[in-house]
């Protein structure tokens, strides 16, 4: 089985990336920023010749343009090979999913929205979102995911887009006590049912205790649609997905952006 159509799948069947919620993690580049132009000298040699060699570098095929990401197309290798040939944990990271592109668009299309404010880019993935908040004027940001891999090829984006690399938690953030954060963007954590109340609980608490205001991106995946957190939404922008895109996430044709008000 292609690992496009092998790993993609645990996307929706929550899987090893639950798994991988409840390990431990650390913090990448601690002490904050530190030069573009730097960025590879604190990443493994490894695995950042790995991630150049089986990724490719992009910026078509989304609805952010302006951001080049490394991610796996059909020109690379292991989109095609078994799932069980890659040799690091499921690459969630290698693809730009939907609702974290929508995420990306609103911020570039409205800066005012983290201009000068701190912001928690929660399941960063690939980076875009944090990487589109750095863009936008955003004065202070954690990118947050369990996978150490996401890490490195989150730096290696910040790289490609002359960012200076931000601070990256590598850790089940749901676990940690809450930092005071303006903005919390998320986008496609919504595909698990357990998941999806873990994070509407600490969403909500994360709300009431510093009044933080959280944009959600999701292409309406049923887990989402369903959710008891519909009740505390707001529709703040839906966007046309472009043709790749909709070919990769099973010809869903939209992605929105959700402004949560408990």
């Amino acid at each position: 089985m292609a690992l496009s159509l092998g790993w993609k799948a645990h996307r929706n069947h929550c899987g090893l990336l639950l798994q991988a919620l409840r390990s431990s993690g650390l913090l990448l580049f601690p002490c904050g920023q530190c030069p573009w132009r730097g960025a590879g000298s604190f990443l493994d040699p490894e695995i950042k010749a790995f991630l150049e060699e089986n990724t490719e570098v992009t910026s078509s095929g989304s609805l952010t343009p302006e951001i080049q990401l490394r991610l796996l197309t059909p020109r690379c290798k292991f989109w095609w090979e078994r799932a069980d040939l890659w040799p690091h944990s499921d690459p969630y990271w290698a693809i730009y999913w939907p609702g974290g592109q929508a995420l990306s668009r609103y911020l570039l299309d409205n800066p005012d929205v983290v201009r000068g404010k701190s912001v928690l880019d929660l399941g960063s993935g690939c980076g875009a979102t944090a990487i589109a908040a750095k863009m936008s004027g955003a004065s202070r940001i954690l990118a947050n995911d369990i996978d150490p891999i996401a890490g490195m090829a989150i730096t290696l984006n910040c790289e490609l887009n002359r960012l200076n690399p931000f601070p990256i938690l590598i850790q089940n953030i749901l676990n940690l006590e809450q930092d005071k954060w303006d903005l919390v963007v998320l986008g496609d954590m919504f595909y698990d049912e357990d998941l999806a109340d873990s994070l509407h609980q600490w969403l909500k608490k994360c709300f009431w205790t510093y009044r933080t205001r959280v944009l959600i991106g999701d292409p309406g995946r049923p887990q989402f649609s369903g959710h008891s957190i519909q009740h505390h939404l707001h529709k703040v922008v839906e966007y046309s997905l472009l043709e790749p895109t909709r070919q990769e996430n099973s010809g869903l044709t939209t992605s929105t952006v959700w402004d949560f008000q408990p």
